[in-house]
């Protein structure tokens, strides 16, 4: 492929990603905005525990990355029967490990906002809010199995219009909870759990039953009856996904639990700052969505690469995606320092809330593009399979920098002062990243592993054992 043909492909599978990425950031802020309009109390309400419904999502998003990527390097390797009973593997993986974190969130939900040592007067609301996104845990997991399988498979169309359709479905649904049966906070976290479960039966539809390479029809052998034994996870399969999914985990993990930390930092300032805070982190999503778009047809291609075993298209695909991302955030990051204050006032009514939010934005405009060079990056380690030791970059950078930072900062710059240490430890990490990517060892360590994959005999094998097991 020549560099034109590349870049072209980059940017064909990156479109439909990055307007699903930036589909989701819009319903979080339609969320916001609704609730903006109800006043700020409403508004520090959901932000007190969104940092650890993020927590719970990214770990969710980490055990489902471990079945996808499977997904991509079979696909790459042109054994779709593989792929399809990877996914099938994942289904019921993904279903034990979302019940559990389900009833993890619901134990956790009426202590959570004292230990964030939120005020009184909103506390009752977050833990309620907060039990009624852990119940929607299973549909989530499902959902991004799904998407994530469609997406590396190189169907990226289905999954991001799906994603922009659960968009909308959130508009009408919040609308309806919020205001028409008069809800409040819940009800904006009602409206989510419906529109994510329309989208999560859309998405296995499309998936199981329309895919032309993907559907489970395509598999004859297994037309005779839908029995549990073939959704049973192979030993080397959970494995691999462990081998995959678990630095990403705790990577995820950690980093929201510095964010939590950061929150418990924040939430001492009072609500004005918990919602301006919440409201900047939502609207500055839509800068970085287009590089989490970007990220994820790096993933894709960079996986692919790795089943065909060529490594000189992981490294290629893997830079120009970087280069995508970083001028696509740069010019993200112009666009929101110039109408920081027009993209507050959208969210909500309270000057003083747009004021400081207006502010903090402007800070975080700065390290636009160093964040978009760590986001693609990190997709492409993803790909290539090799999880370890980017995560733990991640980990070091927002737990030695950015924690570090913002205590040191706030008591004398409050939030200002918070957004600050974001800005410096955004641009440290995509340095790192930068670095990383550089050194070829990614690549090849990658390669090697990518030998074990098993060959079409090997698959036949395994389904006729899961058979003589039945």
């Amino acid at each position: 492929m020549s560099w034109q043909e590349k870049l072209r492909l980059t940017v064909l599978l990156s479109l439909p990603a990055m307007v699903a990425q930036i589909s989701s950031v819009a319903m979080q802020i339609i969320d916001a905005s609704m609730l903006g309009h109800l006043g700020t109390k409403e508004s520090a309400t959901v932000g007190l525990v969104s940092t650890t419904i993020w927590l719970f999502g990214g770990l969710c998003s980490a055990f489902a990355a471990g079945f996808s990527v499977q997904v991509a390097h079979y696909v790459g390797a042109d054994d779709l029967k593989g792929a399809r009973n990877i996914i099938r593997q994942g289904i019921a993986a993904g279903l034990a490990f979302s019940v559990f974190m389900m009833l993890l969130g619901l134990a956790i939900a009426p202590m959570l906002p004292h230990w964030l040592g939120a005020d009184e007067s909103i506390c009752a609301g977050a833990s309620e809010y907060f039990s009624i996104v852990a119940v929607a845990l299973p549909i989530l997991e499902i959902n991004m199995l799904a998407a994530g399988s469609l997406r590396c498979s190189g169907n990226i169309k289905v999954p991001s219009f799906l994603n922009a359709l659960m968009c909308g479905l959130d508009v009408a649904f919040n609308y309806l909870f919020i205001f028409v049966f008069n809800m409040g906070t819940a009800g904006a976290a009602y409206g989510t759990l419906v529109a994510y479960a329309i989208t999560m039966a859309l998405m296995m539809y499309f998936l199981a039953v329309r895919d032309q390479r993907l559907r489970f029809s395509l598999d004859t052998e297994l037309l005779d009856k839908w029995d549990l034994a073939r959704y049973v996870p192979h030993r080397d399969t959970l494995l691999k996904a462990l081998k995959i999914g678990s630095p990403i985990s705790l990577e995820r993990g950690v980093m929201c639990g510095a964010q939590i930390a950061i929150t418990g930092i924040i939430a001492p300032l009072g609500s004005v700052a918990i919602a301006a805070n919440t409201f900047g982190i939502n609207i500055e999503s839509v800068c970085y969505m287009p590089g989490y778009g970007i990220s994820e047809a790096a993933t894709t291609l960079v996986g692919q690469s790795l089943g065909a075993r060529r490594k000189d298209l992981m490294r290629s695909f893997a830079w120009i995606s970087m280069g995508l991302g970083m001028t696509i955030m740069a010019i993200m990051g112009v666009f929101m320092w110039v109408f920081a204050s027009e993209m507050m006032s959208i969210v909500t009514t309270d000057a003083a809330v747009v004021q400081l939010g207006t502010e903090v934005l402007r800070i975080e405009a700065w390290a636009e593009p160093m964040f978009a060079a760590s986001i693609v990056a990190y997709g492409a380690f993803v790909g290539s399979g090799k999880t370890l030791v980017p995560s733990i970059m991640n980990l070091a950078s927002i737990w030695v920098v950015r924690l570090t930072l913002a205590i040191l900062l706030a008591p004398t710059m409050g939030l200002h002062g918070v957004w600050i240490a974001m800005c410096v430890e955004l641009c440290w990490r995509g340095a790192a990243f930068i670095f990383r990517l550089s050194r070829r060892g990614w690549s090849n360590i990658s390669m090697a592993e990518a030998k074990d994959l098993p060959s079409q005999e090997e698959n036949e094998e395994y389904i006729k054992t899961i058979y003589e097991t039945d």
